[in-house]
């Protein structure tokens, strides 16, 4: 059986049929052949746009040349109310220096010293998991972000989702997703940066109030700083480590933003990999037994204990494959350029697609297929290094890239050690892609105790 993919739009459409497309799912709005396409180019009245598949234009974009691709604001700009001027959205200079001060978070043993707060979210949602395993079908994607959400506030200000203002951010986050916030004038149109974006009331309210919430636990935070009473945990880190070329610390605003990418990439990417990584598992009970079997080397929150869930990683590894959480990156050419024989003007969307290039029928062996034994092969060895892009590459890497590749595999094996997920006949998952891939109706799965 092979997992569920969405259809393709017909190869020749209007723009306006194409805008539609696009409203409704990203995925759907691309044509078949940009799973054999090394590029393509698609032309608008108002901008030139360049798939990029072949892995050494990947390349020169990611690692070679970052700084002659920054990043486009065509979609950054629907995130602004939320994200303000994060490391998401930024580049240059300004991008350089909040990861200068934001990478240390992530470095050396902090990994390590994260992994109880880890350990206790998944504790945590098997515990939850325990009021629905009775068999009828139920919806996991709320159960997996309600997990994600959970290791980000533990992880992040040591609190559990339960924590008052954890919970209220969580609720005002899915409302803020439902305003579908990419989807506003700019994704079409090049219009200047003072030019009114027209986001929905919903979507700007519900930025506010998220904004607010996060900005108490900040403020809160660097009062415990002063008082020398403040956690060692990751909000603690970033908010007293200093730009080593400035000296500068991140002011309470500038937190609020890393924060809201924290809570946005952390949360919502991992909650779209769990997600259909269950539901995987359920679509092959094999391989989610062999995992049971595997998780219960999980005796406690012992750090070493993360090396024996080999078969857990490749599993979700082959699951970010098949379903990459940011299934398209844009960057714009920030000067001429020539791909491929072709000219690439300056100012042109230049579209990097995980999605497309995890699939891509000319690089993968069975690129539809379910199979986690391909991460020992010669050709799924070569393709993790030239095709494989869930964190992004290069200096704009995902920095919690080795945080999600602890946190997936831990929940994974703590579900699955303790319930069986079965699939539900008749409700396929069909992948659609806003913010991130998710399905268009949810996972709906059985559950019941192991």
């Amino acid at each position: 059986m092979i997992p569920p993919k969405p259809p393709s739009r017909p190869e020749k459409i209007s723009l306006w049929r194409y805008v539609r497309l696009f409203r409704s799912d990203i995925l759907s709005a691309q044509p078949a052949k940009l799973y054999r396409a090394w590029m393509a180019e698609f032309r608008t009245p108002f901008f030139r746009s360049f798939m990029a598949n072949d892995p050494a234009l990947v390349k020169t974009v990611l690692k070679e040349r970052p700084d002659d691709f920054p990043k486009s604001d065509r979609i950054g700009a629907g995130l602004r109310p939320l994200l303000g001027d994060s490391v998401f959205l930024t580049n240059g200079a300004a991008w350089k220096r909040q990861r200068r001060i934001i990478d240390p978070a992530f470095e050396g043993g902090r990994l390590r010293d994260t992994y109880p707060a880890m350990y206790a979210a998944a504790q945590a949602a098997v515990a939850r998991l325990d009021a629905v395993a009775d068999g009828t079908p139920h919806e996991v994607e709320a159960e997996t972000s309600h997990a994600a959400a959970d290791v980000i506030f533990r992880t992040l200000f040591s609190i559990p989702i339960e924590h008052e203002i954890a919970a209220d951010v969580f609720t005002k986050f899915r409302d803020y997703q439902r305003s579908q916030p990419i989807l506003n004038l700019a994704a079409f149109i090049p219009v200047p940066h003072w030019f009114p974006r027209f986001f929905k009331g919903e979507t700007k309210r519900t930025a506010r109030d998220i904004r607010a919430l996060i900005t108490q636990l900040t403020t809160r935070r660097m009062a415990e700083i002063i008082a020398g009473t403040a956690p060692d945990d990751l909000a603690t880190k970033i908010m007293t480590t200093a730009d080593p070329l400035t000296g500068e610390t991140f002011t309470t605003e500038e937190m609020v933003d890393q924060v809201a990418i924290f809570f946005l990439a952390g949360h919502e990417t991992s909650a779209s990999a769990l997600a259909w990584t269950l539901y995987l598992m359920a679509l092959y009970p094999n391989w989610q037994d062999r995992l049971a079997q595997e998780a219960q080397a999980l005796t406690g929150p012992d750090f070493k204990l993360v090396g024996k869930l080999r078969l857990s990683k490749d599993v979700f590894r082959e699951a970010l494959r098949l379903y990459p959480p940011v299934p398209m990156m844009v960057r714009e050419a920030a000067c001429p350029e020539t791909f491929r024989e072709r000219a690439v003007p300056k100012g042109a969307q230049i579209v990097l697609s995980p999605w497309h290039l995890h699939r891509h029928e000319r690089l993968w062996d069975n690129p539809d297929g379910f199979d986690p034994t391909r991460w020992g092969t010669a050709n799924g060895k070569q393709c993790q290094r030239e095709a494989y892009i869930p964190f992004s590459a290069g200096p704009r890497v995902c920095t919690g890239a080795g945080f999600a590749m602890v946190e997936g595999p831990l929940i994974l094996s703590m579900l699955l050690r303790s319930y069986r997920f079965e699939v539900v006949g008749g409700r396929m998952p069909v992948p659609v892609a806003h913010l991130t891939v998710r399905a268009k109706d949810g996972i709906w799965l059985r559950i019941t105790p192991r």
